[in-house]
């Protein structure tokens, strides 16, 4: 299987337009557009049922204590853990391709609904959803995609990997509420391929992107 991008290539930046947070001269970030990006993928296996589409930031700081922090960074070498950025289920055999902003053209404070989505497909929570739960104007379930917001004072470059499994079964065997970490194990023994892509994102003028 091959997984492409006519929004970013595969290594590379990706633009503003695809972000939850942009940089900001005041503040250090404002809100970007939060598109979600375009994907495409092809030599499929043969046996094909339907796939799922998740993406991951590996790069999130494992303690919060100094992100986002006035006259801190977040160090590099910190340990770091997987945060979600979107999770889509049951999406049919074909067309094999989303288009950009098909499920997500804005932020939306307290979250989108879910997890029904267009096409017949399912979205799952992403991990805005614990990060925003303390915040009263923010909290909620954020299903689907909301794109890259890294703390501006990381010292490390965030990658985020947009990864496409392909199931030997129509639904992805999970009902309710559900997240990444959840999919992931309800489809182990059901991926015939997968293919991914990467691309790269931080707010944190000192680092290159």
């Amino acid at each position: 299987m091959k997984l492409t991008s006519t929004s970013f290539d595969d290594g590379a930046s990706i633009p503003g337009e695809f972000a939850f947070c942009i940089p900001a001269d005041e503040g250090h970030v404002c809100l970007g557009r939060n598109l979600n990006p375009q994907l495409a993928w092809d030599d499929v296996p043969a046996g094909t049922r339907s796939f799922v589409l998740i993406c991951h930031d590996p790069d999130v700081p494992s303690k919060g204590d100094d992100v986002n922090q006035e006259g801190r960074s977040v160090p590099a070498d910190l340990p770091r853990i997987d945060f979600f950025h979107w999770v889509l289920v049951d999406i049919p055999a074909s067309p094999r391709e989303i288009a950009a902003g098909s499920y997500c053209s804005e932020v939306t404070p307290t979250g989108k609904a879910g997890p029904a989505a267009a096409n017949g497909t399912r979205q799952g929570i992403n991990d805005y959803t614990a990060w925003f739960a303390s915040d009263a104007a923010m909290a909620g379930d954020y299903y689907g995609y909301d794109g890259p917001c890294p703390p501006w004072n990381d010292e490390l470059l965030h990658h985020y990997v947009f990864t496409v499994y392909a199931l030997d079964v129509d639904k992805c065997p999970l009902d309710g509420r559900f997240g990444g970490a959840e999919v992931r194990q309800a489809i182990a023994g059901h991926v015939l391929a997968e293919a991914s892509l990467t691309g790269t994102y931080t707010l944190n003028p000192a680092v290159s992107g």
